[in-house]
């Protein structure tokens, strides 16, 4: 449980002795004019996080943050703060939230895209997947890295896809062309690799 807390963003500042409850924060939300729905209460708020995991592929953290912001908008009826945490660990545990399953399918997408595992691996830490869970997706990932440079360089026009050979003699597209698999998730090692091949010629396969 803890660890979810510290991935979850916080959403209200607490360091003050004088600001009011989370669950009073929750309750006024049910007062503000521009609320046209009533506020949520724990059979409502199960209700909201069923459709949302039955919708969207997610994780624990993500579902968190979603409810966390139906509450923020529609606030909360009950005199004790809702505990989603606890929610979101009960759909863990029903199987209707996992955390290594997402990694793993968000990973393969990212993979199809051209990206590589430093971006897998920044994106699936924004998604709260904790480095255990994030194991087999980062193992997938590195082991198709050269095929997602492969697309990147063909969805770019760089090295073997260029149009003309004259692009990889250009000191500034050569520098161009590095930062953008670098930003993909790439290794400078594999960046330079597919940018100093000429058109037509692949690179040899590192490991």
């Amino acid at each position: 449980m803890g660890t979810i807390s510290s991935l979850v963003h916080v959403t209200y500042n607490s360091s003050s002795n004088s600001d009011p409850s989370v669950a009073q924060k929750w309750r006024m939300a049910r007062y503000n004019p521009q609320n046209k729905r009533s506020g949520l209460n724990q059979q409502s708020l199960r209700d909201l996080a069923l459709t949302y995991v039955g919708r969207f592929a997610t994780t624990r953290v993500r579902l968190i943050r979603y409810l966390e912001r139906k509450l923020r908008e529609r606030g909360w009826e009950g005199e004790d703060a809702p505990d989603i945490e606890a929610l979101a660990e009960s759909f863990a545990e029903l199987g209707y939230i996992d955390d290594s399953a997402y990694a793993r399918m968000k990973g393969a997408s990212m993979e199809r895209r051209g990206l590589g595992v430093r971006r897998i691996t920044a994106t699936l830490q924004s998604d709260g997947v904790t480095e255990g869970d994030r194991t087999e997706a980062e193992a997938q990932a590195r082991d198709g890295r050269w095929e997602s440079a492969d697309i990147l360089a063909r969805k770019k026009r760089i090295g073997p896809y260029a149009l003309e050979d004259a692009q990889r003699h250009d000191p500034k597209l050569r520098e161009k062309q590095i930062a953008a698999f670098i930003r993909a998730g790439h290794d400078f090692a594999t960046a330079r690799a597919w940018v100093e091949c000429a058109p037509d010629e692949f690179p040899e396969r590192s490991e």
